[in-house]
């Protein structure tokens, strides 16, 4: 049996081609099988990618060098506009442990949500192509902490973007937790210094952040390999919702009847539709996610079934609001304070104070606003939301029974909000 600590220390290297062309109607396109000088022990060597999703599977990154792809009148590719692809040695500040596939689908998992969020001071933290983490704030320290408050205990280990240029006061806060990887724009005099101090962080400058709102209204191409060695081609989404005159009031006909919500949204609640959509974007389906004031309170990813994502999200909201009043009180780990109750440690008090304050705040989530990637085939859904003080949903429509959700809110009190996008956002 191989040894897996030293096979996840090892650069495996890989066997693909220097070089790939490929031509879809027409057009050519080619691509260069990306490395990087890292300088170590006396020595410069040229590496690749580490390995790829596991230790155990080779992986190589391509840049598109040459050739446009251009269908139906629009240009999805173009050599170029590479961000992740076209990071060169030297914006690969530290390597630390080598980069793998896995920090550059995280680095470009986090690209596409702050596409849509370039307008203010915004962090995103990603973990398996999944933000744990998103938010606004008025400056990078504050963006940083509310979207790692968000879900402290999932962004361990994760990849940390961030769209202004990082400065030192959020670099030493960031410097101490543990993450895979720190992006951004630039960095202040300093702060690759303060980083530093980790030394198996990857510290990547992304110079071409400030074109990044462009391609927020640009198509690409996505290409999906099967099993069998065929190959599906897709474009990629648009976001449809850039701004509350993007947001439609629910409503529709029901066997003659016609039902609309009776409440629209307040600009608070508007304003957090729009930040939610724009973060579903890079979300795993089914999903549901929570939003309040420019920030995630709990993102629930990848389930079959919606309810039980809807349930799953507010169970991870009560799971972290827990643990963050246990470091803001104690300095400690929730899980960890609980231990120490058991061992008679800690007087088992101090937990029935935050429990006890969990409940009565609901873990943050009332005034947020629920964020549905799907439509909502029945109104259990809804009503999970109205029982932990929701007051806002945004979420595509086209459910034979709408009704039953628009119906749920306005019965509510008190009533909820509730916009469609005409969008469905599934992502697999």
């Amino acid at each position: 049996m191989q040894d897996l600590k030293q096979m996840y220390r090892e650069v495996r290297g890989d066997s693909f081609p220097p070089d790939l062309t490929i031509t879809l109607g027409g057009q050519t396109l080619r691509y260069r099988k990306r490395s990087w000088q890292i300088c170590g022990e006396g020595q410069v060597q040229e590496l690749g990618l580490r390995y790829g999703e596991n230790p155990d599977q080779e992986a190589a990154l391509y840049e598109l060098v040459e050739g446009s792809l251009a269908l139906d009148g629009a240009e999805l590719l173009s050599a170029g506009r590479g961000l992740v692809s076209a990071m060169s040695s030297a914006d690969l500040i530290q390597s630390g442990k080598h980069p793998s596939m896995i920090n550059m689908t995280d680095l470009d998992s986090a690209l596409g949500i702050l596409k849509y969020l370039t307008a203010r001071p915004a962090a995103v933290i990603v973990k398996h192509n999944n933000p744990c983490g998103v938010a606004h704030g008025h400056n990078l320290h504050e963006a940083y902490v509310r979207a790692y408050l968000s879900d402290r205990i999932a962004a361990f280990g994760g990849c940390l973007v961030v769209n202004r240029p990082l400065d030192r006061a959020a670099a030493e806060l960031i410097s101490s937790h543990y993450l895979e990887v720190v992006a951004a724009p630039e960095f202040e005099a300093g702060v690759v210094d303060i980083l530093a101090r980790r030394q198996n962080l990857r510290i990547v400058r992304l110079p071409r952040l400030d074109r990044l709102e462009e391609s927020a209204a640009r198509r690409t191409l996505q290409l999906t390999s099967l099993s069998d060695g065929g190959i599906i081609l897709q474009q990629s989404q648009l976001n449809a919702v850039r701004s509350p005159a993007d947001l439609a009031p629910a409503e529709t006909v029901h066997k003659g009847t016609g039902y609309r919500i009776e409440r629209g949204p307040t600009p608070q609640e508007a304003a957090d539709m729009v930040f939610g959509w724009a973060v579903e974007m890079g979300v795993t389906s089914n999903s549901v996610i929570y939003v309040r004031d420019g920030a995630t309170v709990a993102i629930g990813t990848g389930e079959q079934d919606r309810i039980g994502v809807a349930e799953i999200a507010i169970f991870k909201a009560y799971t972290k609001y827990a643990d963050r009043l246990a470091i803001e009180l104690h300095q400690m780990p929730y899980k960890t304070l609980e231990r120490e109750a058991a061992a008679g440690n800690k007087a088992p008090e101090l937990l029935r104070e935050i429990e006890e304050r969990v409940r009565a705040d609901k873990a943050g989530l009332p005034g947020s606003v629920m964020v549905s990637d799907g439509f909502f085939p029945f109104r259990d859904s809804v009503d999970v939301a109205i029982k932990e003080g929701v007051t806002g949903i945004i979420q595509p429509g086209g459910s034979l029974r709408d009704f039953e959700s628009i119906e749920a809110c306005n019965e509510a009190e008190p009533k909820l909000s509730m916009v469609f996008t005409g969008q469905r956002l599934f992502k697999h």
